[in-house]
């Protein structure tokens, strides 16, 4: 399992510990709360801790993270001229060639209790729940009327990548791109229209805690991919990276 392919895995929350678990690892949540209260930060930065326990990275993904971060160029944002959805190719194409288009793969990776339309082979998601990470709630999935209710999300959006290298990508290239699973993740469909092609600078997960997962994963996406960031976006990453949570 590749790196990011863990970032992947943890958009979804881990379950809470046993009664036991809690009470060892009680102590550094309460000199968390301390130092915080010394700092004149109170409240805001002890949820925010506890919200990131959630979403647990290793030492090793966010050493990683940094680095990748540190290797990134930083440049202004180029204009917008030219972009156009179809400039990343058909929208959900069948690009691992499985027989499912992207977006049903997606809603199949990140939903649970998933029920599918046996006419289609299996392919087609017809209910399931998501925990969302965006917005930390769970929503009932339901195809027809109200499956816009979840939606799939470009991590780093189609177009900050075509403002910050994707121009220059063979058309190939950046079919690869819009379909990548690394890049994609199912979400809340209101909070994923208020994102819009919002970079880090601009636009973060209201779940605070999710914040530390989406950051490694824009910076791994924007370096596995060659993209660059914006001096605001690059210190926004380097602010939510430094918020993690490391796993034990």
């Amino acid at each position: 399992m590749t790196s990011l392919d863990a970032l992947v895995r943890a958009a979804s929350p881990r379950p809470a510990p046993r009664s036991g678990g809690r009470r060892r690892r009680a102590w550094p949540w309460t000199l968390l709360l301390l130092v915080a209260l010394g700092a004149g930060l109170g409240g805001p930065v002890w949820l925010d801790a506890r919200a990131a326990a959630r979403y647990p990275v290793t030492a090793a993904d966010l050493a990683a993270g940094h680095a990748a971060l540190d290797g990134l160029a930083v440049k202004g944002r180029a204009p917008r001229t030219g972009y156009a959805r179809e400039e990343f190719g058909q929208a959900w194409a069948d690009v691992d060639r499985n027989g499912c288009d992207t977006r049903n793969d997606v809603l199949a990776r990140d939903l649970v209790d998933v029920t599918t339309d046996p006419a289609t082979r299996g392919c087609v998601v017809l209910t399931g729940t998501l925990d969302d990470p965006y917005t930390g709630t769970t929503i009932a999935f339901e195809r027809g009327e109200r499956s816009s209710q979840v939606q799939i999300d470009h991590v780093v959006a189609l177009s900050d990548a075509w403002q910050k290298g994707a121009q220059g990508w063979t058309a190939e290239q950046r079919r690869a791109f819009a379909n990548d699973p690394a890049n994609l993740q199912a979400v809340d469909g209101p909070t994923n229209q208020r994102k819009g092609a919002g970079d880090a600078a601009t636009w973060l997960p209201p779940n605070s805690g999710y914040r530390c997962v989406y950051a490694l994963r824009q910076v791994d996406v924007k370096a596995a991919y060659g993209l660059w960031v914006t001096r605001a976006e690059r210190d926004a990453l380097d602010r939510e990276l430094g918020r993690c949570v490391v796993a034990d």
